[in-house]
């Protein structure tokens, strides 16, 4: 006798995050994921964030992927399978999920958690708690936020806000 498979449901920070990741305009998908991904319950497939929540361990890592989706050269985002290496797209998407956090009202240390950035995600949640945007100069050049100074210059707000969401 065979059993229908089991459906995961996802909980409620990663339901908030989703539909936080879908309404700046980055799609999502919840499907199954059968290769192994750098980051679990998670991959990117033709600039479509896919989730499998059987395998999803960290909600925030969410938006740190969807981070480097943002970030992606517009033409280049529908086709966008793996993230690129770059360490300045690494610090922009880190900078933009912090951002992300923050709109979302979820405590930063979702994102920079104890199991990320090899073990670096606590001192990360410090350093940006601090005022120290690691990748907001990044996040400055594609037009999605500004610093302080030039947010005074332009009579707007400085980042966390975010200008603009996608790049």
């Amino acid at each position: 006798m065979s059993s229908a498979p089991t459906t995961v449901a996802l909980d409620s920070i990663s339901e908030r995050i989703l539909a936080f990741i879908e309404d700046v305009g980055i799609p999502t998908a919840i499907a199954p994921i059968d290769e192994a991904t750098f980051m679990p319950g998670m991959t990117i497939r033709d600039g479509v964030l896919i989730v499998d929540p059987a395998q999803l361990i960290w909600p925030g890592d969410l938006l740190h992927e969807a981070g480097h989706i943002a970030v992606t050269e517009p033409g280049k985002r529908p086709t966008l399978h793996m993230v690129n290496p770059d360490p300045g797209e690494e610090m922009s998407a880190m900078c933009w999920s912090f951002a992300a956090a923050l709109a979302l009202d979820l405590d930063p240390d979702v994102v920079f958690h104890d199991g990320g950035y090899q073990g670096g995600g606590r001192h990360l949640a410090g350093v940006y708690g601090g005022g120290a945007y690691i990748g907001l100069p990044m996040l400055q050049y594609y037009g999605m936020a500004l610093d302080a100074r030039s947010a005074a210059e332009q009579g707007t707000l400085p980042f966390p806000h975010m200008q603009r969401w996608l790049r």
